[in-house]
Order: structure tokens, then C-alpha cells, then sequence
């Protein structure tokens, strides 16, 4: 499975200007930029575990199949329903203003998030 994998964040592009338009305060986004993210996907077929850890103890998981409509919920505990579509090779979520691809590209995980003409880029290396 092409996404299977776990993954460590490298390097991102566009951080604060795209977390101050999530509405963050600046000292949740200065906090932000110093953790530590890995990411560990299970793919099997079409569904996908989607799991997130952070330094400082936080584990996001989202589970999701693509073309089903399903709940998720983000790093800050909003809960936000969605379809998860696959675009080529790429895993797509669009919610409301915000909208979201991960690919595999290499033996980077390239996820790109954007609202409006603001887009942030967040590049993690596969540790297995």
C-alpha cells in the first residue's frame, strides 16, 4: 500500500501565515512550530488510520474510506464530517473554505493544506 508508513516531520513552508488564518493565537502557534510530528498511516485498500503524534503527548487518529462520508477531528478537537476522495495518487479532502492533499512522493509523506490563496506545506521523511 502506497501511503503505509511511518513518517517525520522535516520541513513546512508557510506556517504562520496559515495558522493565523486558522485563527490560533500566537503563542499556540509559537508552541506549534517547536513540536515534534510523527505521522503512521495504515492503509489497507480503501480504508485508511490515519495517526498523528505530537511532541508533549497529543495523538490525533482519524480513521476514513475513501468515498464514504466520515467524521474527523483535528489537532485541536474540532469534529468536522467530510469525504475522503483519492485524486491520482493523491488523498483529498475538501472542508468547507479548507482543502487538503497528501501524496507520496519519493520516500516523503507531501501533505498541502490551503484556504483561499494561503497554502501550507508540511514535508515528512518515512522512518519505516
Amino acid at each position: 500500500m502506497a501511503f503505509t508508513g511511518k513518517y517525520e516531520f522535516e520541513s513546512e513552508k508557510n506556517y504562520d501565515e496559515f495558522m493565523k488564518l486558522l485563527g490560533l493565537p500566537a503563542d499556540v502557534i509559537e508552541r506549534g512550530r517547536n513540536l515534534k510530528i510523527i505521522t503512521e498511516i495504515q492503509q489497507d485498500g480503501q480504508d485508511f488510520t490515519w495517526f498523528q503524534s505530537y511532541s508533549g503527548g497529543n495523538i490525533l487518529s482519524n480513521k476514513f474510506t475513501i468515498g464514504k462520508e466520515c467524521e474527523m477531528q483535528t489537532v485541536g478537537g474540532k469534529k468536522f464530517k467530510t469525504t475522503v476522495k483519492m485524486e491520482g495518487d493523491k488523498v483529498v479532502a475538501d472542508i468547507s473554505n479548507y482543502h487538503q492533499t497528501s501524496e507520496i512522493v519519493g520516500d516523503k509523506l507531501v501533505e498541502i493544506s490551503s484556504i483561499g490563496d494561503v497554502t501550507y506545506e508540511r514535508i515528512s521523511k518515512r522512518l519505516a
